[in-house]
């Protein structure tokens, strides 16, 4: 796929209750891929106790949502929407499909404004 190991949207619920949206929208590097430039200290994760894997991370001072690894250490999760240049990639997949909101709907023929 390129740069990233995988690019998502993930429809669980958790991930809709954390964005807040139909699904979050992720790339995937492994975690020895990432690193931080600045700001790693402005991060707050919170890791759901009775989750196996779900985590998330905000900025301290503006609340957006920051890259974090994994709890396998194997991962790098980073929001798409949080990159400045366009990534020249679309997600791959969708994941927890099954557990999709009910008024979810891919966006064709919807208006548009601007």
């Amino acid at each position: 796929m390129g740069r990233f190991d995988r690019f998502l949207n993930c429809h669980c619920s958790r991930c809709r209750k954390a964005t807040g949206t139909a699904h979050s929208c992720e790339v995937i590097v492994k975690a020895s891929a990432f690193r931080w430039f600045r700001g790693e200290t402005s991060v707050a994760r919170f890791d759901l106790p009775q989750a196996k894997s779900f985590a998330t991370a905000v900025c301290k001072r503006c609340g957006s949502p920051m890259p974090h690894i994994a709890r396998s250490g194997r991962e790098a999760i980073i929001h798409a929407g949080a990159f400045d240049n366009p990534l020249g990639a679309t997600p791959d997949r969708h994941v927890h499909w099954g557990s999709r909101a009910d008024w979810y709907c891919h966006g064709e023929g919807l208006a548009v404004e601007e």
